[in-house]
């Protein structure tokens, strides 16, 4: 029994410092933009990703994803130049899709009631919206790899016409994961969704600190519904269409 005791209280520090933690993260999305034929040679020369690193910072009450500032960015391989940054924001604005329009900037998520809180901006205005994270139906697999030095196990889920495959470890024993993805007995360290066109991968764990962030809800943007939001952003985008469609009207007579 007194080594049973022993036991117990080894193993219940490393168990609290397991609950407490922050992990770097890679999010690679894949670019969307519909560059002109004529415009061949810059098309060939745009990354088929925006690579961004991102940090997720947990405790037993909830996670907290955001970028990771510039300055503390590393530009690695895949990573785009400042060079490249300028061009793409000036392609972005002119041919890019939603996932160009619209930046990711925090997403907040509490394990007591599942809520989830997101901070994106969109042409310039910050917006901040409050509600239920998504409820993955996951479909656990019996296949396990190491990665990070962790053991992972693969589930599977669709979601809205998306295949979403996530590696999750259950060493580190809270639901929290990169972005909205979560829910699962353990920390998911990596996220694909239909086959890579966003990739989300763990670069590195951190375990017993969140460093100088509390883990808590944004607070700054405009608070809206998702479904105001997501009329803003189709108004949006249809005023970005009738632009295009105008400038390709205009390009033979210019």
């Amino acid at each position: 029994m007194r080594t049973l005791l022993v036991l117990c209280c080894l193993l219940l520090p490393a168990s609290a410092s397991a609950q407490e933690g922050r992990i770097a993260f890679q999010r690679a999305l894949a670019n969307d933009f519909d560059v002109p034929e004529e415009m061949t040679q810059l098309r060939d020369r745009l990354p088929s990703h925006d690579v961004t690193d991102m940090l997720l910072v947990f405790d037993a009450s909830g996670s907290l994803m955001l970028p990771v500032p510039d300055d503390e960015g590393d530009r690695g391989p895949g990573r785009n130049d400042d060079r490249v940054d300028r061009r793409m924001a000036e392609v972005r604005i002119a041919f890019g899709g939603r996932d160009a329009q619209e930046t990711f900037l925090q997403s907040y998520v509490s394990f007591a009631d599942g809520t989830l809180t997101e901070t994106r901006e969109l042409l310039g205005r910050t917006f901040r919206m409050s509600g239920p994270r998504p409820e993955y139906r996951w479909s656990l697999s019996s296949e396990q790899h190491e990665f990070l030095g962790y053991v992972v196990q693969k589930a599977m889920a669709e979601s809205e016409g998306s295949t979403i495959e996530a590696w999750f470890t259950t060493q580190i024993p809270v639901p929290a994961g990169p972005g909205p993805y979560g829910g699962l007995p353990g920390t998911i360290l990596v996220v694909s969704v239909d086959g890579g066109r966003i990739l989300y991968t763990a670069t590195a764990v951190e375990l017993g600190t969140n460093g100088e962030l509390a883990v808590g809800p944004p607070t700054d943007g405009d608070e809206v519904s998702r479904e105001e939001y997501e009329k803003i952003v189709a108004d949006k985008l249809e005023e970005i269409e009738q632009m295009r469609s105008a400038r390709e009207r205009r390009r033979p007579f210019e």
